[in-house]
């Protein structure tokens, strides 16, 4: 149970630090969150619960597979903002988005044998 404390409690002072740092300087922000902080997270929860460094390995290979369709988030948000689509909806369709793109993103790696 103080294992799951302590991963709730850094990963939640993380996010924390990212979104206080955004307010203050939108770079720093950004900068913070662009790192792959949620991936190595989870790397050192996975080594740190199995010691398997080859979980951990596929982990990532498989990160790495699925990262592209992410920016389309990215992408998508700013642009919906700017042409006067309330934050909700733009946050909404973003994702929805995302997501579709992450479904034919898999589907293509799979036809290829890679995830």
């Amino acid at each position: 149970m103080i294992q799951y404390a302590v991963k709730i409690l850094v990963t939640s002072v993380l996010v924390v630090v990212i979104a206080e740092a955004a307010k203050r300087w939108t770079l720093a922000g950004a900068l913070l969150a662009s790192l792959p902080v949620t991936s190595i997270l989870a790397m050192v929860w996975l080594y740190w619960d199995t010691k398997s460094v080859e979980q951990v390995s596929e982990l990532s290979y498989s990160i790495f597979w699925v990262v592209a369709p992410s920016f389309l988030f990215f992408l998508v948000l700013p642009l919906l903002l700017k042409s006067g689509l309330n934050f909700w909806l733009s946050l909404t369709l973003s994702c929805a988005v995302m997501g579709g793109a992450y479904f034919g993103f898999v589907k293509i790696l799979r036809s290829f044998g890679v995830v």
